[in-house]
């Protein structure tokens, strides 16, 4: 068997090439700090440029992933054609502005035409997007047409509340403000679908 294609030994190198770009950020990272007026030698900086590196790498997973394709992993034959809701899923993303958190909740709606997924495929596709340098209208979108184009379905609905920690760190400052942003494909754009989806997402 080659090395190629031989599942261990592809997992040592993809651990090997993250281990080398964590390596790198650090050296950026340390000269962040010492920019800052910090002493980047001082005990409690020691692993911090690397701590943040695992961590920034951990929060931008996002890239390496494939929402279509988790979609796809779990998708069902069915003829179910109401309104399927996932409400409250959490998720925590980094604006890409000024790399601060964002975080909140989304509401996913659809409405089958022939096909359904997995119930916890669609809190997996609102992480994957999350976990990329996000702004919240784009976030909201992506997760929509991602789940039009893998599922076909009659329509699809997307809500995100979200707090920004650029709002309320730094400029206007302002404490506990939600931003609300939607967007819709196909039955959807019929108000009263809409509206229901509202109400029993607010109950």
């Amino acid at each position: 068997m080659s090395h190629h294609n031989n599942p261990y030994f592809a997992e040592i190198i993809q651990e090997s090439e993250e281990e080398a770009i964590v390596d790198q950020l650090s050296v950026h990272l340390k000269e962040v700090l010492t920019l800052l007026g910090e002493d980047a030698g001082r005990e409690g900086l020691l692993k911090t440029p690397q701590r943040m590196a695992k961590a920034l790498r951990f929060m931008t997973q996002g890239y390496k992933q494939d929402p279509e394709k988790v979609l796809k992993s779990a998708m069902f034959e069915e003829k179910y054609q109401q309104m399927v809701i996932v409400k409250d899923i959490g998720f925590y993303s980094l604006c890409e502005h000024h790399i601060l958190p964002f975080y909140g909740k989304a509401h996913i709606a659809y409405i089958p035409n022939k096909y359904i997924t997995g119930l916890s495929k669609l809190p997996r596709v609102v992480d994957i997007f999350a976990r990329r340098l996000q702004v919240q209208e784009r976030l909201t979108t992506q997760i929509k047409e991602c789940i039009q184009k893998t599922l076909n379905p009659l329509g699809v609905m997307v809500v995100i509340e979200a707090q920004h920690m650029c709002m309320q760190m730094r400029g206007v400052q302002k404490q506990g403000s939600i931003t609300t942003t939607s967007d819709f494909t196909g039955a959807f754009e019929d108000a009263r679908t809409r509206e229901e989806f509202m109400s029993l997402i607010n109950r």
